[in-house]
């Protein structure tokens, strides 16, 4: 029996309509993790913040949704996209962090799960169809797709919607200067198995690792920096340094491990879309990596970003860079054709990196 092939049939993803400018997180002050007011004016924090990460917007969701209607409205653009009964789906594998966050407060809701929300929204009603929430960071939209390519390889599955989705806009702490970072959206796809053929297509590799000693707190839930905020109350934290030293040593070797695995030629990748959490990061990824290979001019337009004007929406990052792509809305210098071959990878929270080698 031979082993069926995992491609994407479909994407979709949503944007929040909500712009939130550098400008904005210039009417108050910063502190620091020992609630020490920071000496700068905010508006030459938020220049350096805008220097070293390259974001210069993000998007925020209106107060009327939640994370789990994010991931409905892009997943119903996956689905129209791929072109299929959404009563065929058999996995719905949905990736977060935090679950959903009613506007204006800081409680978790995961009960019942964003999964079992989003098949409920989308109206399914096979009982086969199995919904299930992944919690792995910035990854999780990424180690979602792994998991489907492992059920329909395994021919537990067919067709498979896999979302990231995030409010992480909910979760931040506006007296931290990371949380100029942060963003809401939701990107999603569709997976199936095809039959396989004399040139291998859709997912040719995978590659994941996870380091939880030293590393497992670079990002973790801590009380504000404010002076005299409530400790019970929590908001996502980053050792920012920590992370990029960690991202820096890890993922490029995570990806060519990805890439050797798939027997691809690294001259003949056509994309790599990374996480976009900060672009000198991104762009120390690829650098990094072709130097794997003892090659030191990198491909033009290789990497597209997302970064500038939607900032870090964590699981969200990829699959809508993905979908913006693959749609034509990043301009004529990033396109991808039937046939080309993609390198996708993330790092995040855990910490845990993983990449995966795509042929279109």
């Amino acid at each position: 029996m031979q082993v069926p092939q995992t491609v994407i049939t479909g994407t979709g993803s949503f944007i929040p309509s909500l712009i939130k400018t550098n400008r904005d997180f210039a009417a108050h002050d910063f502190y620091d993790e020992k609630q020490q007011l920071i000496d700068q004016p905010p508006a030459v924090i938020a220049e350096k913040f805008q220097q070293i990460t390259g974001i210069a917007e993000r998007r925020y969701a209106t107060c009327e949704l939640n994370s789990s209607d994010l991931a409905i409205l892009a997943a119903k653009e996956a689905i129209e996209d791929a072109g299929i009964d959404m009563e065929t789906i058999d996995q719905i594998i949905v990736a977060h962090n935090a679950g959903n966050i009613i506007k204006h407060t800081n409680q978790t809701d995961l009960i019942p799960s964003l999964a079992s929300r989003i098949k409920h929204g989308l109206g399914i009603k096979n009982p086969s169809c199995i919904p299930y929430d992944l919690i792995f960071g910035c990854p999780g939209w990424l180690q979602g797709v792994i998991q489907a390519d492992a059920f329909i390889k395994a021919g537990v599955a067919k067709k498979c919607l896999v979302i990231g989705t995030e409010t992480l806009s909910r979760m931040i702490d506006i007296y931290d200067r990371d949380s100029m970072i942060f963003s809401d959206g939701a990107g999603a796809c569709i997976v199936e198995a095809a039959e396989p053929n004399e040139t291998p297509r859709g997912i040719l590799a995978s590659s994941v690792i996870s380091h939880c000693t030293d590393e497992v707190d670079f990002l973790y839930m801590g009380k504000s920096n404010f002076p005299g905020s409530d400790p019970r109350v929590r908001y996502i934290k980053m050792k920012g340094r920590k992370v990029f030293e960690y991202a820096m040593k890890h993922v490029p070797a995570a990806m060519k491990n990805c890439l050797d695995k798939s027997g691809v030629d690294i001259k003949d990748i056509k994309k790599i879309f990374l996480h976009q959490a900060n672009e000198k990061m991104d762009e120390g990824f690829t650098k990094e990596l072709f130097k794997l290979y003892g090659i030191k001019e990198i491909p033009e337009n290789i990497m597209p970003m997302s970064i500038h004007k939607l900032g870090n929406s964590s699981v969200a990052t990829i699959p809508t860079l993905y979908d913006l792509v693959r749609k034509g809305k990043l301009g004529e210098e990033h396109e991808v054709n039937e046939g080309d071959v993609i390198l996708f990878a993330s790092v995040g929270a855990g910490m845990n990196i993983n990449a995966v080698c795509y042929r279109a």
